[in-house]
């Protein structure tokens, strides 16, 4: 059995390589698919951005986001069950900040194709 093979369902360590060998097979499609799904949002695309530069409360989020507070609490309920934000309490504030680095390169590489969309600049490698 290859080291990858066995080293399949065991947790990935801290400080991991930023870019994996991962198989296309369903487990790994269904949790990407999931993750663009959470992503097909504006309102939630927004607020990952953010947090993609740093962490945030709700109110914070409302303001940059310009959605009411009750869609954005609803959004990061949605973010958190799905495992794209983590929390921590601040006094009596909750904070939000972005799961992992994976997802942060995401949302800034999506956000970067969508300036060469709306601005026609050329693409590039």
């Amino acid at each position: 059995m290859a080291a990858d093979e066995a080293n399949a369902g065991a947790p990935r360590r801290a400080g991991a390589s930023l870019s994996h060998a991962a198989a296309a097979d369903r487990p790994h499609l269904d949790a990407a698919t999931s993750t663009f799904r959470m992503l097909s949002d504006p309102t939630r695309l927004h607020i990952l951005w953010i947090l993609a530069d740093g962490e945030a409360d709700v109110s914070a989020l409302t303001d940059a986001c310009g959605a009411s507070r009750t869609a954005v609490s609803q959004h990061l309920a949605k973010l958190r069950f799905t495992g794209l934000v983590d929390t921590r309490k601040d006094g009596r504030r909750v904070i939000y900040r972005i799961r992992d680095g994976h997802l942060a390169r995401l949302v800034r590489e999506g956000m970067n194709h969508a300036d060469h969309v709306v601005t026609g600049e050329p693409p590039h490698e």
